[in-house]
């Protein structure tokens, strides 16, 4: 007798978007699986065509409320490599720092908030809090620290105004920098408890065998970098969409990408998994102690992953402030000049980029941007195949659920991926 299956979940919970899961099952086997984006389309790509090229810094940051410095970096990054320009030392510091804030507030968000309710058998943070009030408290303490960092670099943490072409509009003195270390200090406790709090969480048992792309640096990658991959030869960052394409999928609002035909994945586990040697001593100590060795492949486990981000996000905005000069002028001059320029950053979600073609006017004649979740939603899909396939003998409310934490190791951000329709404009 042939058994037939449907799980659907109308609305995802837990996520920064509009999404939902529908799977079908025959005799044990998934003969569907999908990750429904649903959330309109916001047209950013199309509606930057024909702006100033000193505009999009301040517009693409609207696509996202949790990672606008994200779409703030890899914009400037993007546009100064179109105009030639270069930045001071010290002012590429200083934009590492506001994106040390960014890192630690989003992730600390994501952990604590929307992630470890699944580990704790709970269906949000309220309940999660009558239980483990001290590491919820931390949490908070440890995104507001985050979100204190962006106000002083950002002059807001949401949609910071801070941020200009070649630089920022206004710079910070060591005596403004001094209090923000007190807290940070304060922070990296919390950040390393938090490690430990995580590492103790039981995970299912899912080894992926994605392959891995994101940026390699000097440093742990953050504000830029070389693009890095775990199963191919590197590329150059202009060759970017030769290897990652997009293609429109029936039942998704937004883009799915593809890496040389291949599905991939981007985000902590990339990161790790690709840069766990630059990370700093402490970071990589409080990694091993978790029980992470120099690669993480399994999804669950992302959120100890991103706990060891914190601790190095923390410290590095530390050993930044600590360095600090400041910057002898707030930016430096971008002319706009014809020509194309590429621009990526980690987002916390992962690798994030831009492209903008800049016509002799200085208007946008072109615009691609390719957000971490529109990178990653092969590979969701792919988790979800592998736990509803082991998982055949649960019931439909317990792999339900199951399939819904699968989703969620990837801390989506819907709202930054649906912006794929195509839009003519005709200008009179």
């Amino acid at each position: 007798m042939t058994e037939s299956r449907t799980l659907r979940v109308g609305a995802l919970t837990r996520v920064e978007g509009e999404g939902a899961l529908h799977v079908e099952m025959r005799d044990g086997i998934p003969e569907l699986v999908e990750l429904n984006i649903y959330e309109p389309p916001r047209f950013f790509e199309a509606f930057l065509r024909g702006r100033a090229y000193t505009e999009p810094p301040d517009i693409t940051a609207r696509i996202c409320g949790i990672c606008p410095v994200a779409y703030q970096v890899s914009a400037c990054n993007a546009i100064e490599d179109a105009c030639g320009a270069t930045l001071d030392p010290e002012l590429l510091a200083l934009r590492r720092l506001l994106y040390c804030g960014e890192w630690i507030h989003s992730h600390a968000l994501h952990i604590y908030l929307l992630h470890a309710p699944d580990f704790l058998g709970a269906p949000d943070i309220i309940t999660v809090a009558r239980e483990h009030r001290e590491a919820v408290e931390r949490g908070l303490s440890l995104k507001k620290a985050g979100n204190r960092l962006m106000e002083l670099i950002g002059g807001r943490s949401i949609h910071p105004v801070n941020v200009r072409l070649g630089g920022f509009y206004s710079v910070p003195t060591r005596a403004d920098l001094a209090p923000m270390a007190e807290q940070l200090r304060r922070a990296l406790d919390d950040a390393l408890a938090g490690v430990r709090w995580v590492a103790a969480f039981d995970f299912p048992d899912l080894t992926i065998d994605h392959e891995m792309l994101a940026l390699t640096a000097q440093r742990y990658p953050i504000e830029d970098g070389t693009i890095a991959r775990s199963d191919g030869p590197s590329f150059a960052l202009r060759n970017f969409s030769d290897h990652v394409r997009e293609t429109q999928v029936p039942h998704s609002t937004a883009l799915h990408a593809t890496l040389d035909g291949r599905r991939h994945l981007t985000g902590p586990l990339a990161r790790y998994s690709l840069n766990h040697h630059l990370l700093t001593p402490l970071a990589r100590e409080a990694a091993a102690a978790a029980g992470l060795g120099s690669q993480c492949r399994n999804p669950f486990r992302s959120i100890i992953v991103r706990a060891v981000e914190v601790v190095y996000a923390v410290e590095e905005a530390l050993r930044i402030i600590e360095s600090y000069q400041r910057p002898a002028r707030a930016f430096v001059p971008v002319e706009a000049r014809p020509g194309i320029g590429h621009g990526v950053s980690e987002a916390p979600r992962g690798l994030l980029y831009h492209r903008y073609e800049i016509d002799a006017d200085g208007l946008i004649a072109a615009a691609t941007i390719v957000p971490p979740t529109a990178q990653n939603q092969a590979a969701i899909e792919d988790d979800l195949t592998r736990v509803v396939t082991s998982g055949a003998e649960l019931d439909d409310a317990t792999l339900t659920a199951l399939c819904e934490r699968t989703i969620r190791n990837y801390d989506p951000c819907i709202s930054c991926a649906t912006h794929f329709l195509t839009l003519t404009v005709h200008r009179r």
